[in-house]
């Protein structure tokens, strides 16, 4: 199972991005998927989260301009970012609570991370 995360790029204050979180591979269904981001010198944080049947959270500094998706056909789970600010530059990981088959009428949760999408807003 892999983790794509795609659509990161540079942007001006003000404009947008949308980011895309893919997976792929032998999946049963896909549970909890979270957004992070890292800035430099800074610690990761939880930008938004998803849950399997839809529920959303937001942290407070994206609330308004940030919105979370997820397209289960698709094994996907998008971030679309809006008004973006300089203060939003970091590389933004996707999370994902996948769940496998494992045998022997056994399902499994695992967690995965995607492998990081550069998102720059600068003018």
């Amino acid at each position: 199972v892999q983790l794509q995360a795609s659509g990161g790029g540079l942007v001006q204050p003000g404009g947008s991005l949308g980011l895309s979180c893919a997976a792929s591979g032998r999946i049963f269904s896909i549970n909890a998927v979270g957004w992070y981001r890292q800035a430099p010198g800074k610690q990761r944080e939880l930008v938004a989260s998803i849950t399997s049947d839809g529920n959303t959270n937001y942290t407070d500094s994206v609330k308004g301009r940030f919105t979370i998706s997820r397209d289960d056909a698709k094994n996907t789970v998008y971030l679309q970012m809006n008004s973006l600010k300089p203060e939003d530059t970091a590389v933004y990981y996707c999370n994902a609570d996948i769940v496998r088959y494992s045998g022997s009428y056994r399902f499994t949760s695992y967690n995965y991370w995607g492998q990081g999408t550069q998102v720059t807003v600068s003018s």
